[in-house]
């Protein structure tokens, strides 16, 4: 049970990395941003990038170094709560 919860979780964790791919493909693209399937990206990457966006605000208005934060953050998240599941398992 506690196996097919982990790989659920890292199927979720994946999902979202691959969000924040294409968030960051998408910012090289500007005509891209009018696509329906990036306004779903930027729903629901915006508001994660948000958070480290107040502690590293974008370096000269176009230098954003919060996907990498948010990167580091979801592995470290994942690890934690994959931990977790192995002490109860």
């Amino acid at each position: 049970m506690i196996f097919y919860i982990a790989k659920i979780i890292h199927w979720v964790f994946l999902s979202y990395t691959i969000l924040l791919f294409v968030w960051i493909i998408s910012s090289w693209v500007p005509r891209l941003a009018y696509h329906p399937l990036m306004r779903f990206v930027k729903f629901y990457t915006e508001p994660y990038l948000n958070i480290f966006r107040r502690l590293i605000p974008p370096i000269g208005g176009t230098l954003d170094l919060s996907p990498i934060l948010g990167f580091f953050a979801l592995k470290f998240l994942e690890r934690m709560i994959m931990g977790f599941l192995r002490t109860i398992a």
